[in-house]
């Protein structure tokens, strides 16, 4: 039996094998293409003894099966059994053991645990019934424990490395899903916080108007425009009464405030352990109160990342008129890494304040771009003023 070279090899082949695999970690198919020439290299350490011992296949025909067995391992991740059927028949035909390890971690790793062990059992029993045969394996003085202990690890240590990678990849999807769900769940709440602040600055606006249409339509009741005082009235009435429809209120609720809650916000982040220098032009003032709770939403993620992995460092808030545009700019320079020292524990942070800041931005047609150094990040954030 030819798996004691093989097997020596193994650790060298496969640490190369995992150096060259992580360049090519972004390419399934190439991965799959690395792992087949692997065992073909391993399986190539066998060739003298299967053209000499165990079949009559000479050294080329025995290359080339080698070969085509090792081809199975390219469809291992949509049909691993494929290559498991293959490595059965290299066990029953020229003894041939290397394949057999690639194919059930291939099983183990895309198909679960209950896949995986089905298929070591049936390794192990295929295996068994193969060594019951007369001259099978050939080595002399061979015995069943000896052979067993042989047959019985490899299996059992193939098929469990790809269930544990199977796991491992199942907990990964789910970190991602959940990423996934935390950033959409933000950028789900920052409109609905956005919807809510348009209800109540439009619907604070058309109450005005309906008053204001009511009572001139009472002044003007001996005129002609009387009518059209009237139903502009009703046409602000029903407005606000579709923006209660579309927009639902739950609960209690106050609106985000604007650019004079900035002052407030800054002497909260001091008190907290992270100072702010704020300089906001006199322009920001004269901007819509949906822009300026933007302004209030960019600032005030901003100071909580920055008093997240940034704290006792001074925050610099700059809200500038650009043109027609308002930036505004939140630096904050990053805590120093002293060597030997050890890091603390990392905060808590789901990653998606960022989207929901860039979601309250773009829907006023403005931008958010964030850049973060060796030592500072920065966030700037452009609106329009009109």
């Amino acid at each position: 039996m030819h798996v004691k070279p093989a097997a020596s090899a193994l650790h060298r082949v496969s640490a190369a094998g995992r150096r060259l695999g992580e360049s090519w970690s972004g390419s399934p198919r190439a991965l799959d293409v690395l792992t087949a020439l692997s065992c073909l290299a391993l399986m190539a350490l066998d060739l003298p003894g299967l053209a000499a011992a165990d079949n009559s296949l000479n050294g080329p025909s025995a290359a080339a099966v080698l070969a085509v067995g090792c081809t199975s391992l390219l469809a291992r991740r949509r049909r691993p059994w494929i290559a498991y059927a293959v490595s059965l028949l290299f066990i029953g035909w020229l003894h041939e053991l290397t394949l057999i390890q690639f194919a059930l971690y291939s099983v183990g790793r895309f198909r679960g645990r209950r896949a995986g062990v089905l298929a070591t059992v049936g390794y192990v029993a295929f295996a068994l019934a193969m060594f019951s045969v007369p001259g099978w394996p050939e080595p002399a003085g061979a015995s069943l424990s000896s052979f067993l202990s042989l047959v019985v690890p490899i299996g059992v240590l193939a098929s469990a490395v790809g269930i544990a990678a199977y796991r491992h990849d199942l907990v990964r999807e789910l970190d991602v899903r959940r990423a996934e769900s935390a950033v959409l769940q933000a950028v789900q709440q920052e409109r609905t916080s956005v919807a809510r602040d348009v209800h109540d600055f439009v619907g604070r606006e058309l109450t005005l108007l309906t008053v204001r249409s009511e009572v001139l339509s009472v002044r003007s009741r001996e005129t002609a425009h009387a009518k059209d005082f009237e139903e502009l009235a009703d046409t602000a009435r029903r407005a606000h009464l579709v923006l209660n429809e579309i927009i639902v209120q739950r609960g209690e609720r106050t609106s985000t405030p604007g650019v004079d809650g900035l002052a407030a916000l800054a002497e909260e982040s001091g008190r907290a352990g992270s100072p702010v220098r704020l300089a906001m032009a006199p322009e920001a003032r004269g901007l819509s109160p949906l822009r300026q709770a933007a302004v209030y939403r960019v600032v005030q993620e901003c100071l909580t990342n920055a008093a997240k992995h940034a704290h006792g460092e001074t925050i610099e808030v700059t809200i500038a008129a650009d043109g027609p545009r308002l930036r505004i700019t939140v630096s904050n320079g990053l805590a120093a890494r002293v060597p030997g020292r050890v890091p603390g524990r990392a905060p808590v942070s789901a990653g998606s304040g960022t989207a929901s800041m860039a979601e309250r931005v773009r829907s006023l047609g403005g931008t958010l771009t964030t850049t973060r150094t060796q030592d500072s990040y920065s966030v700037v954030a452009v609106l329009p003023r009109g």
